[in-house]
């Protein structure tokens, strides 16, 4: 198969940040009498909002927006921890290097998401999609649709990267190729990525004549 973009996931694909995400959402849990365990469950490639939402159910949105702007602070002024994960500099400069397009697709808003990626020093995408700009999160397929949008690229020519199961559900869901990096044996669909890495740095790109890429996976 062919491709002419890529589409990445940031925390837990280009990003570690789960120190600094495990030191916010906990923090927030210990204030709402709920389990670290059942927040960080739940929370992995979604959208805050909508975590907040799941767990402050019957709540009024006025209170679930002002814990979400107390949320998203402490979460953009927090980067101690965060680095970019082994490969993805690499990968990123290659494909800057060779004039493939990729972009950021996140789920966190532009306070956090870019706080983490200056944290991880990671070279800047032309297109960087968060959460502000979908009304529908993961796994909904919107957030990839609207990355492979603003590349000038048709969905089935895009290949997302993607850790948490609701991303490559979203990334299944509009109908690109997924890469699954470190991705729990248990994620639905699983099956039908195109390919499972341990690091993005076994990812090798070759570009074609026509623009186009091939992907294989070395040792």
């Amino acid at each position: 198969m062919t491709y002419s973009g890529f589409l990445f996931d940031l925390d837990g694909t280009l990003v570690d940040s789960l120190p600094a995400v495990e030191r916010a959402w906990s923090y927030w849990g210990a204030r709402h009498n709920i389990a670290p365990d059942e927040i960080l469950s739940f929370i992995h490639g979604k959208q805050a909002i909508t975590s907040l939402r799941h767990f402050m159910a019957g709540q009024s949105e006025e209170a679930i927006q002002a814990e979400f702007l107390a949320l998203e602070k402490t979460e953009a002024e927090d980067t101690e921890g965060v680095r970019a994960l082994p490969g993805a500099k690499a990968l990123l400069s290659q494909l800057d290097e060779l004039q493939i397009p990729w972009a950021i697709v996140t789920s966190g808003s532009v306070p956090v998401a870019h706080a983490r990626h200056k944290a991880a020093g990671l070279p800047q995408p032309s297109v960087f999609i968060t959460a502000e700009q979908v009304l529908k999160g993961k796994p909904e397929p919107d957030p990839y649709l609207l990355g492979a949008k603003k590349l000038g690229l048709a969905p089935g020519a895009c290949v997302v990267v993607e850790d948490a199961p609701a991303g490559i559900l979203s990334g299944l869901n509009a109908g690109c190729a997924v890469i699954a990096t470190n991705a729990p044996v248990d994620t639905p669909r699983l099956n039908e990525v195109t390919i499972q890495l341990t690091s993005l740095a076994s990812l090798h790109i070759t570009k074609l004549a026509d623009g186009q890429f091939t992907l294989n996976v070395r040792n």
